[in-house]
């Protein structure tokens, strides 16, 4: 409760940083998704452990640049690192001091201005920065390593982007692995979601996709209606 003890964790999930509410929101989707164990670490004005209903889960307290502090959490025997600090200077003295002692672990560093990013390149490719606005991108980068940078392609003009585009009329009860397949081996576009009255995100391969509806797609183009009806007649 005191955060003064060595951790008997490994392969586990060490978070660095404590922000009321925020970090509680955090570990409750991570726990929901079954990830690792985790192992909290915050500074010295954090008494006791906020989260006493985790049991499973360890708490460290202390200089969080220190190395002791750093290892009494098991950060060298980690899998997966959040780095969820202050601001982003302290971020990137964190971030460093992990690094240095696990040379494996995947790191992410939730960060507020995304500019500072380029900083944290020099680390190598186990460092992960995202928006610290945005803690569900955090999660789904621990989770799923890799997926930011899928987001940040698509965000990022001369990827590959997002567009929509009406459902033409010609193709008005087309199934949905029709035209993903027509589209796909067209144009290299994968279809994401289909709106009509709400959005049905990742529809089903055997829906039958009814008139007026709206397409949302991948792709390193906008496709006309031609295109489309074109790719579903081949």
């Amino acid at each position: 409760m005191k955060g003064q003890l060595d951790l008997d964790l490994s392969d586990h999930l060490v978070i660095l940083g404590y922000t009321p509410g925020r970090t509680e929101r955090l570990v409750q989707e991570l726990t929901a998704d079954g990830v690792l164990p985790i192992a909290l670490c915050a500074w010295d004005e954090v008494t006791e452990n906020p989260l006493p209903d985790h049991p499973d889960h360890g708490f460290v307290r202390g200089d969080l640049a220190e190395e002791t502090v750093l290892r009494r959490a098991g950060i060298h025997r980690a899998r997966r690192v959040l780095v969820d600090a202050r601001d982003d200077n302290e971020a990137l003295t964190l971030t460093v001091a992990a690094a240095h002692l696990n040379h494996s672990a995947h790191i992410v560093v939730a960060l507020r201005d995304m500019v500072r990013a380029r900083n944290f390149s020099y680390l190598g490719r186990k460092v992960q920065c995202v928006q610290w606005h945005s803690p569900r991108m955090a999660t789904e980068e621990l989770q799923d390593p890799g997926i930011a940078a899928v987001y940040a392609d698509l965000m990022t003009h001369g990827g590959r982007n997002t567009y929509s585009t009406r459902l033409p009329d010609a193709l008005a009860g087309t199934v949905v692995g029709e035209l993903q397949t027509g589209i796909g081996r067209g144009f290299d576009a994968t279809l994401l979601a289909v709106q009509l009255d709400g959005a049905v995100i990742s529809p089903g391969w055997n829906s039958p996709l009814p008139a007026g509806a709206v397409l949302y797609y991948v792709g390193g183009r906008r496709l006309s209606p031609e295109d489309i009806v074109r790719s579903c007649a081949r």
